[in-house]
Protein backbone atom coordinates (compact mmCIF):
# COMPACT_ATOMS: atom_id res chain seq x y z
CA UNK A 1 0.00 0.00 0.00
CA UNK A 2 1.11 3.96 -0.57
CA UNK A 3 0.30 6.21 2.33
CA UNK A 4 0.38 9.52 2.15
CA UNK A 5 0.18 10.84 5.94
CA UNK A 6 -0.57 14.97 6.16
CA UNK A 7 0.84 16.42 9.69
CA UNK A 8 1.94 19.73 10.45
CA UNK A 9 5.22 18.45 12.45
CA UNK A 10 7.72 15.84 11.57
CA UNK A 11 11.58 15.00 11.98
CA UNK A 12 13.17 17.40 12.33
CA UNK A 13 10.88 18.70 15.13
CA UNK A 14 10.75 15.98 17.96
CA UNK A 15 7.11 15.69 20.19
CA UNK A 16 4.94 12.82 20.74
CA UNK A 17 2.96 12.66 18.01
CA UNK A 18 5.98 12.99 15.88
CA UNK A 19 8.09 9.38 17.44
CA UNK A 20 4.24 8.27 16.60
CA UNK A 21 3.81 8.89 12.91
CA UNK A 22 7.83 7.97 12.58
CA UNK A 23 7.61 4.83 14.51
CA UNK A 24 4.14 4.35 12.21
CA UNK A 25 5.86 5.15 8.84
CA UNK A 26 9.49 3.75 9.42
CA UNK A 27 7.85 0.26 10.48
CA UNK A 28 5.19 0.55 7.54
CA UNK A 29 8.27 1.04 4.99
CA UNK A 30 10.06 -2.32 6.79
CA UNK A 31 7.04 -4.49 5.45
CA UNK A 32 7.09 -3.33 1.95
CA UNK A 33 4.75 -0.54 1.83
CA UNK A 34 5.15 2.69 1.06
CA UNK A 35 5.19 5.38 3.10
CA UNK A 36 5.22 10.11 2.02
CA UNK A 37 4.97 12.85 5.20
CA UNK A 38 3.91 15.97 4.04
CA UNK A 39 4.88 18.76 7.04
CA UNK A 40 6.04 22.11 7.36
CA UNK A 41 9.02 23.28 6.62
CA UNK A 42 11.07 24.13 9.92
CA UNK A 43 14.41 26.48 9.49
CA UNK A 44 17.56 24.58 8.09
CA UNK A 45 15.37 21.55 7.33
CA UNK A 46 15.12 20.49 3.44
CA UNK A 47 12.39 20.94 1.33
CA UNK A 48 12.44 16.96 0.64
CA UNK A 49 14.38 14.26 1.66
CA UNK A 50 14.54 10.56 2.15
CA UNK A 51 14.71 9.21 6.34
CA UNK A 52 14.97 5.52 6.89
CA UNK A 53 12.86 4.93 3.70
CA UNK A 54 10.15 7.28 4.01
CA UNK A 55 9.84 10.30 1.48
CA UNK A 56 9.38 13.63 3.24
CA UNK A 57 7.96 16.72 1.45
CA UNK A 58 8.15 19.79 3.77
CA UNK A 59 6.26 23.21 2.97
CA UNK A 60 7.47 26.16 3.40
CA UNK A 61 4.92 28.54 5.59
CA UNK A 62 6.57 31.57 6.34
CA UNK A 63 7.58 30.34 9.73
CA UNK A 64 4.21 29.68 10.59
CA UNK A 65 3.21 26.35 11.01
CA UNK A 66 -0.33 27.55 11.07
CA UNK A 67 -0.20 28.30 7.26
CA UNK A 68 0.24 24.63 6.75
CA UNK A 69 -3.46 24.51 6.53
CA UNK A 70 -3.58 26.57 3.62
CA UNK A 71 -0.19 26.37 1.94
CA UNK A 72 -0.17 22.84 1.65
CA UNK A 73 -3.18 21.93 -0.48
CA UNK A 74 -1.90 21.82 -3.17
CA UNK A 75 0.77 19.22 -2.62
CA UNK A 76 -1.39 17.48 -0.88
CA UNK A 77 -4.10 16.84 -3.52
CA UNK A 78 -1.15 15.82 -5.62
CA UNK A 79 0.31 13.58 -3.39
CA UNK A 80 -3.02 11.57 -2.66
CA UNK A 81 -3.32 11.38 -6.61
CA UNK A 82 -0.63 7.93 -5.99
CA UNK A 83 -1.95 6.99 -2.62
CA UNK A 84 -4.28 4.25 -1.32
CA UNK A 85 -5.07 6.17 2.00
CA UNK A 86 -4.44 9.52 2.95
CA UNK A 87 -3.82 9.58 7.15
CA UNK A 88 -3.63 12.77 9.06
CA UNK A 89 -4.05 13.72 13.14
CA UNK A 90 -5.28 17.05 14.37
CA UNK A 91 -4.95 19.93 13.66
CA UNK A 92 -3.48 21.80 11.12
CA UNK A 93 -2.94 18.57 9.08
CA UNK A 94 -6.48 17.48 8.95
CA UNK A 95 -7.81 20.28 6.42
CA UNK A 96 -5.46 19.54 3.92
CA UNK A 97 -5.62 16.04 4.13
CA UNK A 98 -9.56 16.15 4.40
CA UNK A 99 -9.39 18.05 0.91
CA UNK A 100 -7.33 16.08 -0.52
CA UNK A 101 -8.61 12.66 0.17
CA UNK A 102 -12.17 14.08 -0.66
CA UNK A 103 -10.81 15.52 -4.33
CA UNK A 104 -9.10 12.39 -4.92
CA UNK A 105 -12.12 9.91 -3.55
CA UNK A 106 -9.54 8.45 -1.46
CA UNK A 107 -10.28 7.03 2.58
CA UNK A 108 -9.31 9.13 5.51
CA UNK A 109 -7.94 8.01 8.44
CA UNK A 110 -7.43 10.58 11.37
CA UNK A 111 -5.78 9.65 14.45
CA UNK A 112 -6.77 11.57 17.43
CA UNK A 113 -4.93 11.91 20.52
CA UNK A 114 -7.02 14.16 22.89
CA UNK A 115 -10.77 15.30 22.97
CA UNK A 116 -10.47 18.97 24.06
CA UNK A 117 -13.98 20.36 23.27
CA UNK A 118 -15.48 22.61 25.93
CA UNK A 119 -11.38 22.48 27.89
CA UNK A 120 -9.01 24.84 26.00
CA UNK A 121 -9.12 27.74 28.80
CA UNK A 122 -8.41 24.65 31.25
CA UNK A 123 -6.05 23.07 29.43
CA UNK A 124 -3.93 26.02 27.05
CA UNK A 125 -2.84 29.29 27.87
CA UNK A 126 -4.74 30.66 25.57
CA UNK A 127 -6.38 33.72 25.87
CA UNK A 128 -10.30 33.99 25.76
CA UNK A 129 -10.31 34.86 21.64
CA UNK A 130 -8.34 32.00 21.05
CA UNK A 131 -9.49 29.36 23.35
CA UNK A 132 -12.85 29.48 21.27
CA UNK A 133 -11.60 29.91 17.80
CA UNK A 134 -10.23 26.40 18.57
CA UNK A 135 -13.19 24.78 20.20
CA UNK A 136 -14.40 25.76 16.98
CA UNK A 137 -12.11 24.07 15.05
CA UNK A 138 -12.27 21.37 17.04
CA UNK A 139 -15.64 20.59 16.82
CA UNK A 140 -15.27 21.31 12.66
CA UNK A 141 -12.82 18.78 12.27
CA UNK A 142 -15.12 15.82 13.94
CA UNK A 143 -18.36 17.60 12.19
CA UNK A 144 -16.75 17.29 8.83
CA UNK A 145 -18.08 14.08 6.91
CA UNK A 146 -15.79 11.94 4.75
CA UNK A 147 -13.80 10.65 7.90
CA UNK A 148 -13.70 6.74 7.02
CA UNK A 149 -11.88 6.28 10.45
CA UNK A 150 -11.33 7.89 13.95
CA UNK A 151 -8.06 5.95 15.09
CA UNK A 152 -8.10 7.10 19.34
CA UNK A 153 -4.54 6.06 20.96
CA UNK A 154 -6.22 5.23 24.12
CA UNK A 155 -9.58 3.97 25.33
CA UNK A 156 -9.88 7.02 26.99
CA UNK A 157 -10.11 9.22 24.08
CA UNK A 158 -12.08 6.44 22.03
CA UNK A 159 -14.89 7.14 25.20
CA UNK A 160 -14.25 10.73 24.72
CA UNK A 161 -14.81 10.31 20.65
CA UNK A 162 -18.37 8.50 21.52
CA UNK A 163 -19.27 10.71 23.80
CA UNK A 164 -19.43 13.76 21.58
CA UNK A 165 -21.25 11.41 19.08
CA UNK A 166 -18.96 9.48 16.97
CA UNK A 167 -20.07 5.83 16.38
CA UNK A 168 -18.63 2.60 17.47
CA UNK A 169 -18.00 2.00 13.94
CA UNK A 170 -16.40 4.68 12.86
CA UNK A 171 -13.66 4.73 15.99
CA UNK A 172 -11.23 2.14 16.75
CA UNK A 173 -8.49 2.60 19.36
CA UNK A 174 -4.90 1.67 18.38
CA UNK A 175 -2.47 2.59 21.69
CA UNK A 176 1.04 4.22 20.41
CA UNK A 177 4.11 2.27 19.89
CA UNK A 178 6.95 2.80 22.24
CA UNK A 179 10.42 1.50 21.02
CA UNK A 180 11.93 -0.72 23.68
CA UNK A 181 15.05 -1.62 22.25
CA UNK A 182 15.72 2.30 22.68
CA UNK A 183 14.39 2.23 26.31
CA UNK A 184 16.19 -0.52 27.54
CA UNK A 185 17.75 -0.28 31.01
CA UNK A 186 20.23 -2.46 30.37
CA UNK A 187 21.48 -0.37 27.60
CA UNK A 188 22.03 2.99 29.69
CA UNK A 189 23.44 4.48 32.39
CA UNK A 190 22.68 6.64 34.83
CA UNK A 191 25.28 7.56 36.93
CA UNK A 192 27.25 9.98 34.45
CA UNK A 193 23.80 11.79 35.04
CA UNK A 194 23.76 11.72 38.06
CA UNK A 195 27.33 12.44 38.57
CA UNK A 196 27.48 15.41 36.12
CA UNK A 197 24.58 17.66 38.26
CA UNK A 198 26.15 16.18 41.58
CA UNK A 199 23.49 14.09 42.59
CA UNK A 200 25.29 10.83 43.84
CA UNK A 201 23.58 11.11 47.43
CA UNK A 202 20.66 12.47 46.19
CA UNK A 203 17.06 10.91 45.51
CA UNK A 204 16.30 12.45 42.05
CA UNK A 205 13.08 12.58 40.68
CA UNK A 206 12.61 13.53 37.33
CA UNK A 207 9.73 15.64 35.29
CA UNK A 208 9.98 16.10 31.18
CA UNK A 209 8.04 16.83 28.25
CA UNK A 210 6.32 20.07 27.42
CA UNK A 211 5.34 22.39 29.59
CA UNK A 212 2.14 22.92 27.82
CA UNK A 213 -1.45 24.01 30.84
CA UNK A 214 -2.26 20.31 30.02
CA UNK A 215 0.85 18.59 31.76
CA UNK A 216 0.38 20.44 35.20
CA UNK A 217 3.62 20.53 35.30
CA UNK A 218 3.52 23.49 38.35
CA UNK A 219 1.52 20.76 40.84
CA UNK A 220 4.94 18.70 40.47
CA UNK A 221 7.07 21.73 41.09
CA UNK A 222 4.58 22.68 44.28
CA UNK A 223 4.80 19.15 45.66
CA UNK A 224 8.74 19.81 45.74
CA UNK A 225 8.39 22.14 48.97
CA UNK A 226 6.89 19.43 51.30
CA UNK A 227 8.76 16.48 49.62
CA UNK A 228 11.91 18.69 50.43
CA UNK A 229 10.89 18.89 54.02
CA UNK A 230 10.03 15.47 54.31
CA UNK A 231 12.93 13.86 52.01
CA UNK A 232 16.10 16.09 52.74
CA UNK A 233 18.06 14.21 49.73
CA UNK A 234 15.55 14.78 47.00
CA UNK A 235 16.24 16.77 44.14
CA UNK A 236 14.51 17.50 40.95
CA UNK A 237 15.28 17.47 37.35
CA UNK A 238 13.03 19.17 35.41
CA UNK A 239 13.50 19.11 31.83
CA UNK A 240 11.17 20.89 29.92
CA UNK A 241 10.90 21.74 25.63
CA UNK A 242 12.17 25.31 24.78
CA UNK A 243 10.11 25.61 21.66
CA UNK A 244 8.85 28.87 20.98
CA UNK A 245 4.99 28.09 21.97
CA UNK A 246 5.69 27.07 25.27
CA UNK A 247 8.35 30.04 26.09
CA UNK A 248 5.47 31.87 28.17
CA UNK A 249 4.68 28.82 30.44
CA UNK A 250 8.39 28.01 30.97
CA UNK A 251 9.00 31.47 32.40
CA UNK A 252 6.18 30.81 34.54
CA UNK A 253 6.89 27.77 35.85
CA UNK A 254 10.87 29.46 36.50
CA UNK A 255 9.19 32.00 38.49
CA UNK A 256 7.17 29.51 40.46
CA UNK A 257 10.44 27.67 41.26
CA UNK A 258 11.94 31.27 42.74
CA UNK A 259 8.82 32.62 44.66
CA UNK A 260 8.58 28.91 46.47
CA UNK A 261 12.43 29.20 47.37
CA UNK A 262 13.56 25.65 45.40
CA UNK A 263 16.29 27.18 43.55
CA UNK A 264 18.46 24.73 45.40
CA UNK A 265 15.93 22.07 45.15
CA UNK A 266 14.99 22.22 41.43
CA UNK A 267 17.33 22.26 38.48
CA UNK A 268 15.85 22.75 35.23
CA UNK A 269 18.45 21.28 32.70
CA UNK A 270 18.26 21.59 29.15
CA UNK A 271 16.01 19.10 26.29
CA UNK A 272 18.10 16.65 25.17
CA UNK A 273 18.22 14.23 22.11
CA UNK A 274 15.95 11.26 21.95
CA UNK A 275 19.29 9.20 21.97
CA UNK A 276 20.05 10.76 25.14
CA UNK A 277 16.65 10.59 27.09
CA UNK A 278 17.07 7.11 28.39
CA UNK A 279 20.17 7.64 30.41
CA UNK A 280 17.79 10.53 32.24
CA UNK A 281 15.12 8.11 33.35
CA UNK A 282 17.84 5.70 34.20
CA UNK A 283 19.54 8.44 36.53
CA UNK A 284 15.98 9.12 38.34
CA UNK A 285 14.86 7.06 41.52
CA UNK A 286 11.33 8.40 40.51
CA UNK A 287 9.56 9.82 37.65
CA UNK A 288 6.32 12.12 38.20
CA UNK A 289 3.81 12.12 35.44
CA UNK A 290 1.33 15.42 36.72
CA UNK A 291 -0.54 15.95 33.74
CA UNK A 292 -4.07 16.95 34.19
CA UNK A 293 -5.21 15.50 30.80
CA UNK A 294 -3.20 12.78 28.65
CA UNK A 295 -4.12 11.23 25.30
CA UNK A 296 -1.34 8.33 26.16
CA UNK A 297 1.09 9.15 27.90
CA UNK A 298 4.76 8.61 26.61
CA UNK A 299 6.41 9.57 29.84
CA UNK A 300 4.33 6.83 32.00
CA UNK A 301 5.35 4.37 29.03
CA UNK A 302 9.08 5.29 28.92
CA UNK A 303 9.25 5.41 32.44
CA UNK A 304 7.94 2.00 32.80
CA UNK A 305 9.97 0.51 29.98
CA UNK A 306 13.48 1.50 32.07
CA UNK A 307 12.34 0.13 35.33
CA UNK A 308 11.60 3.09 37.33
CA UNK A 309 9.00 4.08 40.03
CA UNK A 310 6.57 6.66 39.28
CA UNK A 311 3.59 8.92 40.54
CA UNK A 312 1.15 9.87 38.01
CA UNK A 313 -2.16 11.57 37.97
CA UNK A 314 -5.22 8.94 38.02
CA UNK A 315 -6.24 10.63 34.94
CA UNK A 316 -7.71 9.93 30.97
CA UNK A 317 -5.28 7.36 29.80
CA UNK A 318 -2.47 7.13 32.27
CA UNK A 319 -4.20 4.54 34.65
CA UNK A 320 -3.96 2.43 30.86
CA UNK A 321 -0.24 3.11 30.45
CA UNK A 322 1.58 3.20 33.42
CA UNK A 323 3.21 -0.21 35.07
CA UNK A 324 5.86 -1.48 37.47
CA UNK A 325 5.86 0.34 40.30
CA UNK A 326 3.80 3.04 40.47
CA UNK A 327 1.40 5.24 42.54
CA UNK A 328 -2.02 7.06 40.49
CA UNK A 329 -2.58 10.29 42.44
CA UNK A 330 -5.46 13.13 42.27
CA UNK A 331 -5.08 15.32 39.00
CA UNK A 332 -3.63 19.31 40.31
CA UNK A 333 -3.27 17.97 43.76
CA UNK A 334 0.34 18.81 45.15
CA UNK A 335 0.13 17.43 48.63
CA UNK A 336 -0.95 14.01 47.56
CA UNK A 337 2.01 14.09 44.39
CA UNK A 338 4.41 14.49 47.42
CA UNK A 339 2.67 11.89 49.28
CA UNK A 340 3.23 9.59 46.89
CA UNK A 341 6.98 10.68 46.77
CA UNK A 342 7.47 10.07 50.10
CA UNK A 343 5.88 6.25 50.06
CA UNK A 344 7.52 5.83 46.95
CA UNK A 345 10.80 6.45 48.58
CA UNK A 346 9.77 4.33 51.95
CA UNK A 347 8.75 1.31 49.22
CA UNK A 348 5.06 1.74 49.29
CA UNK A 349 3.50 1.21 46.14
CA UNK A 350 1.69 -0.47 43.55
CA UNK A 351 3.37 -2.91 41.68
CA UNK A 352 2.23 -4.45 38.39
CA UNK A 353 4.05 -6.77 35.46
CA UNK A 354 5.10 -4.59 32.87
CA UNK A 355 2.36 -3.35 30.04
CA UNK A 356 4.08 -3.39 26.78
CA UNK A 357 2.46 -1.25 23.71
CA UNK A 358 4.75 -2.52 21.14
CA UNK A 359 5.72 -0.58 17.44
CA UNK A 360 5.16 -4.10 15.92
CA UNK A 361 1.05 -4.30 17.54
CA UNK A 362 0.55 -0.17 16.18
CA UNK A 363 1.80 -0.78 12.66
CA UNK A 364 -0.17 -4.10 12.31
CA UNK A 365 -3.24 -2.42 13.89
CA UNK A 366 -2.97 0.18 11.38
CA UNK A 367 -2.23 -1.78 8.74
CA UNK A 368 -5.51 -3.59 9.52
CA UNK A 369 -7.54 -0.34 9.47
CA UNK A 370 -6.32 0.84 5.87
CA UNK A 371 -6.79 -2.54 4.59
CA UNK A 372 -10.18 -2.49 5.37
CA UNK A 373 -11.07 0.84 4.15
CA UNK A 374 -8.71 0.28 0.82
CA UNK A 375 -10.69 -2.55 -0.02
CA UNK A 376 -14.00 -1.10 1.29
CA UNK A 377 -13.13 2.21 -1.45
CA UNK A 378 -12.43 -0.81 -3.96
CA UNK A 379 -14.84 -2.18 -4.19
CA UNK A 380 -17.38 0.99 -3.79
CA UNK A 381 -15.79 2.18 -7.30
CA UNK A 382 -16.53 -1.14 -8.91
CA UNK A 383 -19.93 -0.94 -8.06
CA UNK A 384 -19.84 2.76 -9.24
CA UNK A 385 -18.35 1.53 -12.87
CA UNK A 386 -21.16 -1.25 -12.94
CA UNK A 387 -23.62 1.22 -12.66
CA UNK A 388 -22.12 3.34 -15.47
CA UNK A 389 -21.85 0.43 -18.10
Amino acid sequence: MNILFVIENYLPHIGGVEVVFRNLAEGLVRKGHTATIITHRMKGAASEETINGVKVKRISCLGSRYLFTFLSIPAAISAARKADLVHTTTFNGFFPAWIAAKINRKPLVATIHEVWIGKWREYTDFGFLKSPLHDFIERLIYWLPFVDKYVAVSNSTRKQLLRIGKSEKKTATIYNGVDYDHFNPKKHNGEKIRKKYSLQQNYVLLVYGRPGASKGIEYAIAAMKEISQKLLAAKMLLMLSRDKQYAGKYKQLLQLISKLGLNGKITSIEPVPHSELPSYIKAADCVIVPSISEGFGYTAAEAAAMGKPIVASNTTSLPEVVSGKHILVEPKNSKEIADAVVNMFHGKCHKTKLRKFTIEENVRSYLSVYGTLVEGAAKRTLRSIGRNV
